[in-house]
C-alpha cells in the first residue's frame, strides 16, 4: 500500500468544479498560489528561474472511476486512460502552470484550473527539452485541438 502526504495547498478561485476551467490551457490568466508547508519551503530554492512547473495534486473531492468516459472536449467515449478526466483508480492530477513570483514558501501562479484547497503532493520545473517529444501523438485529441480554451467542467466526473 502507498501512501503520500501533500507538501502544500493550491489555493484558486474556484469552490466548486461547475465552471471551471478544464485544463491549465482553457485557464491562461486566471491566477491562484501555491502554499507549501514550512518544512518544505527549503526545496524551493532555484525555482525562480523556471517559467512553469507542473504541479502534481490529488483530486480530493473524486470518488469511483469509470473505465469509459465522455471527456469534456468530445462527444465519443474513450478509454479512461486515453484521458484526463479526474475520477480515476489514483485520483491524483498535474497540470503545468506559469510561475509569475515566489515569495517565500508561497509561489504566486498562472494557469489555475484546480479547486480551491486541493492537496499538493509534488512539484517539478518544466522544461521543453524533457516535456515536448519532438514526436508526440495526441490521439483522439488531435481532432479537439483549440476546444479545450472554450470548455468548463461541469458535474459528470463528481
Amino acid at each position: 500500500m502507498f501512501s503520500y502526504e501533500p507538501i502544500g495547498i493550491i489555493h484558486s478561485p474556484f469552490n466548486t468544479p461547475e465552471g471551471m476551467p478544464i485544463q491549465p490551457a482553457g485557464a491562461k490568466d486566471i491566477r491562484g498560489s501555491v502554499e507549501v508547508d514550512d518544512k518544505y519551503e527549503d526545496g524551493l530554492g532555484d525555482i525562480e528561474g523556471f517559467s512553469h512547473i507542473i504541479l502534481v495534486y490529488h483530486f480530493h473531492l473524486v470518488t469511483g472511476f469509470d473505465l469509459k468516459v465522455t471527456p469534456f472536449i468530445d462527444d465519443q467515449p474513450h478509454g479512461l486512460f486515453s484521458t484526463r478526466a479526474p475520477r480515476r483508480p489514483n485520483p491524483i492530477g498535474l497540470s503545468v502552470v506559469r510561475l509569475v513570483l515566489r515569495e517565500g514558501n508561497t509561489l504566486q501562479i498562472e494557469g489555475v484550473d484546480v479547486l480551491d484547497g486541493t492537496p499538493l503532493l509534488d512539484i517539478k520545473p518544466f522544461s521543453p527539452e524533457f516535456d515536448c517529444p519532438e514526436s508526440a501523438r495526441t490521439g483522439w485529441m488531435e481532432k479537439a485541438k483549440g476546444k479545450v480554451q472554450e470548455k468548463k467542467a461541469d458535474d459528470r466526473f463528481k
